[in-house]
């Protein structure tokens, strides 16, 4: 599936809207009693899915990194704590 066949707003767009916006197809869909007409709107769904996923996964990479840097530092100033003592 290739992101790029939906519209640009969704890469900019926060978790939340793009949470929004799944849920919406969502309910389309259940609502929905002839799914036969409904493809494109699944496939659109699971493309939605994929970049949300996407986010999620940089979000991680992002806090984990900040974590990493902020236990680097507490550990080098408890480290120059002890040295000075």
């Amino acid at each position: 599936m290739k992101d790029k066949d939906l519209p640009n707003y969704y890469e900019s767009s926060s978790l939340e809207e793009l949470t929004f916006e799944a849920n919406k197809i969502i309910k389309y869909l259940e609502s929905q009693k002839d799914l036969q007409n409904s493809i494109e709107k699944y496939q659109n769904l699971l493309k939605l899915n994929n970049i949300i996923e996407k986010k999620f996964k940089k979000k991680f990479i992002d806090i984990k990194t900040i974590t990493k840097e902020k236990i680097s530092k507490t550990i080098l100033k408890k480290n120059n704590a002890k040295k000075t003592k």
